[in-house]
């Protein structure tokens, strides 16, 4: 379930990782480090009301995701977050 508010976190093939939004054609930030990227992620997706951050590992598959400000339909058994 994607919507507006959700934010990617994926490698950039130059180096670093970036913000995008779902189709956007640049990047909302772009940062050094993964952890970086996220934190700046979770922000956006805060203040824009809450909704979903995935994160991409550098394999380019999505390993994790967090919903972020709004409860979660299916939230995790585990406790990473």
């Amino acid at each position: 379930m994607s919507n507006e508010n959700d934010r990617y976190v994926v490698h950039n093939p130059e180096g670093g990782w970036d913000v995008r939004a779902g189709g956007a054609e640049r990047a909302s930030g772009h940062f050094e480090t993964q952890a970086e990227a996220y934190a700046r992620a979770r922000e956006i997706v805060g203040n824009l009301g809450g909704g979903e951050v995935r994160i991409q590992g550098q394999d380019g598959r999505f390993r994790n995701s967090n919903t972020i400000g709004k409860p979660d339909p299916d939230p995790p058994r585990d406790t990473r977050h």
